[in-house]
């Protein structure tokens, strides 16, 4: 064979087990599972700098609304003091932040408008993805179980009886650990373990010893 033969081979050796791995049914799961990932982190990037804004709007409302209560009290005082003048000014003032406040007000609404559909987007794509992942285990065991059929045929064709007991020792482990998984996550915390039966046949016989005591002590009398 020769040398551009061989490294011909090589390579597409190499293409077609790089097409398997793409073409896995787990990869492909997995990888959806990270893009949505990916997804709910960009969602949460864009929302903490839309509550920045949020925030920055609120602050500017409530400074806004101070410099207006307090060009007020600067007019009537004036006012009262007869300096007409430093009224004008005062009310001049207090108009122009009241229209910047209402400005403010309405931008703000805007904002909180986009921040609670933002909200909501992040709340179905988390709720989509806990859904996912639930489904992975499910999806993963009925490949299982198609892959170990495939597997025990091609076992049961073999010619060496001990090379088919040992994968199918390895099928069936793999299924009894995502069988131990999956009733791991569904079932959470086990149980604690009862006492063990010599402590209870010690507890019965104490109990025992004082009712026969008691019993005799009443006989006595």
């Amino acid at each position: 064979m020769g040398i551009f033969k061989r490294i011909k081979n090589i390579v597409s050796a190499d293409f077609h087990d790089a097409l398997d791995r793409y073409e896995d049914p787990v990869a492909m799961l997995k990888q959806h599972l990270r893009e949505m990932e990916e997804e709910i982190q960009k969602a949460h990037t864009s929302l903490a700098n839309q509550m920045y804004i949020e925030r920055k709007y609120e602050a500017m409302i409530k400074e806004t609304y101070t410099l207006i209560q307090k060009r007020s009290r600067q007019a009537e005082l004036a006012v009262e003091k007869q300096e007409d003048d430093i009224a004008r000014l005062a009310i001049q003032d207090r108009l122009e932040n009241e229209k910047k406040l209402t400005t403010y007000q309405e931008q703000y609404q805007t904002i909180k408008n986009q921040t609670d559909l933002l909200c909501s987007h992040i709340d179905r794509l988390r709720i989509k993805y806990d859904e996912l992942q639930s489904r992975k285990l499910t999806i993963i065991s009925r490949l299982n179980v198609a892959q170990t059929t495939a597997n025990l045929s091609n076992i049961t064709a073999s010619s060496n009886p001990e090379i088919a007991t040992k994968g199918f020792q390895e099928v069936e482990d793999k299924v009894l650990r995502l069988e131990a998984k999956t009733a791991s996550n569904q079932y959470g915390m086990a149980k604690s373990n009862p006492l063990e039966p010599a402590l209870l046949d010690a507890d019965v016989e104490k109990e025992l010893s004082k009712l026969k005591e008691a019993k005799a002590v009443g006989q006595a009398q």
